[in-house]
């Protein structure tokens, strides 16, 4: 199971641990919950960014897969090929460009999909390492600021913990 340090906070104050995650990985542990990995989001989410979708359309070889134009930074438009179903123009997302490495050790790089190149991939919690309920891709208030690295975004990254639930 992955937990936040962020979300973690919001129900037991662990702020003096922000800086110090080895130290309240052994609290976990000495509290019966195993702390497999320790991963720093900030480190982690290099080249995943704030995206709007300036424009969906379906794409053309496939019912099932959309076809979106993302503004990636100020003026920079991307085409990027997405299967999630919860999103439309005007939205701002978050983007995972070529270069990028997800949790579990997933890259992104230009790919073409059902004949239509993809310079990206539009994020999931679950794509982000983060264990939050969600139905699709993460949709970001329309304040949010193109081309910010998402880490940026959300306050300077966060840390998760992978947490082996002992009997």
């Amino acid at each position: 199971m992955k937990i936040s340090l962020k979300w973690l906070n919001d129900y037991v104050d662990v702020s003096d641990y922000f800086k110090k995650t080895d130290e309240l990985a052994a609290i976990l542990t000495r509290a019966g919950l195993e702390v497999e990995e320790i991963t720093d989001l900030a480190k982690a989410l290099n080249h995943v960014v704030v995206g709007h979708i300036t424009l969906k359309d379906k794409h053309p070889n496939s019912d099932k897969l959309s076809l979106c134009q993302v503004e990636v930074a100020p003026g920079k438009i991307e085409q990027i090929v997405c299967g999630a179903q919860n999103h439309k123009t005007g939205d701002k997302v978050v983007v995972a460009l070529p270069g990028a490495v997800l949790p579990g050790n997933f890259a992104i790089k230009k790919s073409k999909i059902r004949d239509m190149e993809s310079n990206g991939m539009l994020c999931s919690f679950k794509e982000l390492g983060v264990d939050q309920p969600s139905d699709g891709i993460v949709i970001l208030p329309s304040d949010a600021p193109v081309g910010t690295p998402y880490a940026d975004y959300t306050g300077g990254g966060d840390v998760t913990f992978e947490l082996k639930v002992t009997p």
